[in-house]
């Protein structure tokens, strides 16, 4: 009664997605102390932390409801796992927790936007609209980011939108890789790490697309 291959493949893609908040951390490296040692420590641990939290939530959840139920009750089915093991206080308890899961990643991209925008913009890939000397000053990247972040979570379906981010962030994670691969001696790194995240992005990212392709179009 398992799903195919093709879909078992593609839901990588969203795991990846759920996972993704550990690239933001990089963009904090300007603001520690001691970065070498501190940003591995940061990025294993947030991993770490994360695959934890969600073997264990999804545990407790298969624990509560039936396969079925959970299909049946979709994003919701953390929170209706709740409503049965703490009642209606655990029900809206989980539902306040699922907003404020859903802006922290918001605020981190927001967090990082200044920066990246606006380092683009210097280097004349972005318009200089997003750079500190834009018309908008300093912060016209996060005001420009803020809005545009704003027009798509209101104008297009959630699922939509995590299907999307999902494609865009693997395809820029393997031209990330790709390109650290092509300076490994400047960057002083392994070649095989980098191939096998180029081939494992690659393959997730063919399946996704392929499975969005055959199920939902619209994604």
């Amino acid at each position: 009664t398992y799903p195919d291959a093709w879909q078992i493949l593609a839901s990588v893609a969203l795991t990846f997605f759920a996972f993704l908040g550990f690239a933001v951390i990089s963009f904090a490296g300007g603001d520690l102390a001691d970065p070498h040692p501190e940003m591995p420590r940061a990025m294993y641990g947030a991993l770490g932390i994360t695959a934890v939290l969600y073997v264990l939530i999804s545990i407790c959840v298969f624990g509560t409801l039936t396969v079925s139920q959970v299909i049946d009750y979709g994003p919701t089915a953390i929170a209706e796992a709740s409503r049965i093991n703490l009642g209606e206080g655990g029900f809206r308890l989980m539902s306040v927790a699922a907003l404020l899961a859903t802006a922290s990643p918001v605020i981190a991209t927001l967090y990082a936007s200044g920066g990246l925008t606006g380092s683009l913009a210097d280097a004349e890939l972005f318009p200089p609209v997003f750079g500190s000397r834009g018309r908008l000053g300093r912060h016209g990247g996060l005001l420009l980011t803020a809005v545009f972040t704003l027009l798509f979570v209101t104008g297009f379906d959630l699922g939509a939108l995590a299907s999307v981010g999902s494609a865009v962030s693997l395809a820029v994670f393997v031209l990330v890789a790709v390109a650290a691969l092509r300076k490994r001696v400047e960057l002083e790194a392994q070649a095989w790490p980098l191939l096998v995240g180029i081939v494992g992005s690659a393959t997730v990212l063919c399946g996704f697309l392929v499975n969005r392709w055959l199920h939902d179009r619209r994604c």
